[in-house]
């Protein structure tokens, strides 16, 4: 950073600022537990004999194996974009007010799991349902790695539960799909032509109040190249949902074609895709038992309230852990 011209490239500049106070932090969380380990070791020499020091080595014991686990968790999250922000976007299946319920389920589920994790998270765009749930939802959530966590919740989730909204008391099936994007910051461009987009403004539709529901706040932005489109009614402001759309887009054009160079380049077997996002990747089932089954790791989980309540981190681990990426 010294060197004579290193700021007369300000992009590159900023990437490597972000990579080096990214090794910082990182040099700085795996030295933490040797002086803990160390400290833990003091208090044992001292306590040896006494009963209350004993259990407190006991519980920063196990404080400590938390910490590690957690840091052996994050040296799997070597992705190019697993240090970014995440945005997460949640789509009923067919089914009506069904899907649209489990939709919801799944945004909570997620925004719990941000508010556990102490993540910020912005609502850019929340389109309720016609009579319960909602029709979509995307959300930033930002925090490091975020996106490294949250990589492999991107498929098919599939509930089964007596539904509450069938009067017959009937077990019915449900599904919605999750789309989780690394958003994109100020260390990546991605270039954008004014000429190249179409904005709409309209009406926002569901609850809101008069003003949301009364004026042209709501702002979708079509990206006529490629067709991909990027919607945002969460605010009062056009102006603030217009900025939102913006920045969903950026991430979704920068998804889009970083995945058409990598079709260029890589030879794709027949069988099998790096990512696919319309398989089933998780199973909820309420009714008949209680389980939470991941498909791919074949991780089972009993307590299924606790994992819709956004106890994720189990999933999460086993699927960076898997053997067959």
């Amino acid at each position: 950073m010294a060197e004579p011209g290193f700021w007369d490239r300000p992009e590159v500049a900023q990437k490597t600022v972000a990579a080096l106070k990214h090794a910082k932090r990182t040099v700085e969380e795996w030295s933490r537990p040797d002086v803990e380990l160390r400290h833990l070791e003091e208090l044992l020499e001292l306590g040896e004999t006494d009963a209350a020091r004993l259990a407190e080595v006991e519980t920063e014991a196990a404080k400590l194996a938390k910490v590690i686990a957690e840091l052996q968790t994050r040296s799997l999250m070597s992705g190019e974009y697993d240090r970014l922000g995440a945005l997460v976007s949640i789509h009923p299946g067919a089914g009506g007010t069904e899907s649209q319920d489990w939709a919801e389920m799944l945004f909570r589920m997620y925004m719990r799991w941000a508010e556990r994790r102490g993540f910020a998270t912005s609502i850019l765009d929340l389109q309720p349902g016609d009579e319960a749930g909602l029709k979509d939802a995307s959300v930033e959530i930002t925090g490091e790695l975020a996106y490294g966590y949250l990589k492999g919740e991107s498929g098919v989730h599939r509930l089964v539960r007596i539904s509450p909204f069938d009067a017959a008391q009937r077990r019915h099936t449900s599904f919605a799909s999750v789309f989780v994007y690394p958003m994109v910051d100020d260390t990546i461009t991605v270039d954008i032509q004014p000429g190249d987009l179409r904005v709409d403004t309209y009406r926002a539709s569901g609850a809101g109040g008069q003003h949301v529901n009364k004026t042209e706040s709501a702002v979708r932005i079509t990206h006529l190249p490629t067709g991909l489109v990027a919607q945002s009614q969460a605010e009062r402001s056009q102006h603030r949902n217009r900025e939102f759309a913006m920045r969903m887009l950026r991430t979704r054009l920068f998804v889009h074609l970083r995945e058409q160079e990598r079709l260029k380049t890589a030879s794709l077997s027949a069988g099998k895709k790096e990512i696919d996002f319309g398989s089933q990747i998780r199973s909820y089932v309420l009714q008949p038992y209680t389980m939470v089954n991941d498909h791919r790791t074949e991780l089972k989980i009993g307590d299924v309230h606790a994992v819709l309540d956004g106890e994720l981190d189990p999933f999460i681990d086993a699927y960076l852990k898997r053997k067959d990426p």
